[in-house]
């Protein structure tokens, strides 16, 4: 039998009335109230309100968090431990946690700080760009002050943050079949987010990391990684470095990971793996009914 990786998404991948069907489920119901306690309001009934809401920053990565820890949970329940894990920006903070390396409620204090700074940040844009020339994109931000590669989705699909007038004249100077300004505050997983970081490592220096028990593959260093110094160093760099998804899936693939379970809403990181890693085998586990 090949190897088995679960990955977890991030931000984006969030859809209203998601985590419904878990409400009922006594290990979900337990989880929900735990995370109630320390968030102040509700994972479920912000699941539940206007798409708006749920996409603020504020109220996305925790959600999404919750959600995926929960399904992870029950998932591990029927098929055990795997041979890696990844998760794709805030995705990594579950990773960590299905790794055993904090319990859920530290990961859930550390997920509640980084959404609040991150929807605090302003001034910064980000974009989408789709389908162009890679060497071409690639030079161009290099080359242009005020942008960076925000996210290395696949050859195909990427992400720039920066200044708003520099991620516009990137985006107006190389064609694309598609670039796509994101709807949010700040320019994320750039120098440009250092002030926040910088805050982030005072609540991330508190929290004890234990070792992996299950090798994780992080944003900023995409190898296989189980001691607990290297994984806080790792996640201390996420939110000014570049997400390096497209080297974690080959990654993957050079380790012989047969099967990829995405973990949580959406289908988006299935679908980056069907496109990057043709003989991987995916599977999606997103709701009750998903876990068979």
């Amino acid at each position: 039998m090949g190897k088995i990786a679960w990955v977890f998404p991030g931000q984006g991948s969030q859809a209203v009335g998601m985590g419904s069907d878990l409400a009922e489920h006594p290990m979900a119901k337990a989880k929900f109230a735990e995370a109630e306690a320390i968030l102040g309001w509700s994972v479920l009934d912000k699941c539940q309100c206007d798409e708006t809401e749920l996409s603020r920053t504020l109220y996305t990565q925790p959600c999404l968090y919750v959600l995926e820890a929960i399904l992870c949970d029950l998932y591990r329940e029927q098929v055990g431990d795997v041979d890696f894990v990844a998760g794709h920006s805030l995705g990594e903070y579950v990773a960590l946690y299905a790794a055993g390396v904090y319990d859920f409620a530290s990961g859930l204090k550390l997920v509640q700080k980084r959404a609040q700074l991150m929807d605090q940040a302003s001034g910064g844009k980000m974009a989408a760009m789709m389908k162009f020339d890679r060497e071409e994109l690639l030079q161009k931000i290099a080359e242009t002050d005020g942008v960076t590669l925000a996210n290395d989705n696949s050859e195909q699909q990427l992400v720039i943050s920066g200044t708003p007038e520099a991620v516009d004249m990137v985006t107006s100077t190389v064609k694309a079949k598609r670039a796509i300004a994101l709807n949010v505050s700040g320019a994320f997983h750039s120098p440009f987010m250092a002030a926040a970081s910088e805050q982030f490592q005072e609540v991330l220096a508190a929290v004890e990391f234990a070792d992996a028990k299950i090798p994780v593959l992080s944003n900023v260093a995409p190898q296989p990684e189980t001691e607990a110094t290297a994984l806080k160093e790792r996640l201390q760099q996420q939110m000014t470095g570049s997400v390096r998804w497209l080297e974690i899936m080959n990654t993957l693939s050079d380790l012989d990971v047969a099967e990829a379970v995405e973990v949580g809403p959406g289908k988006v990181l299935t679908g980056l793996i069907k496109r990057t890693c043709k003989t991987m085998d995916t599977k999606n586990i997103d709701t009750l009914k998903s876990l068979g």
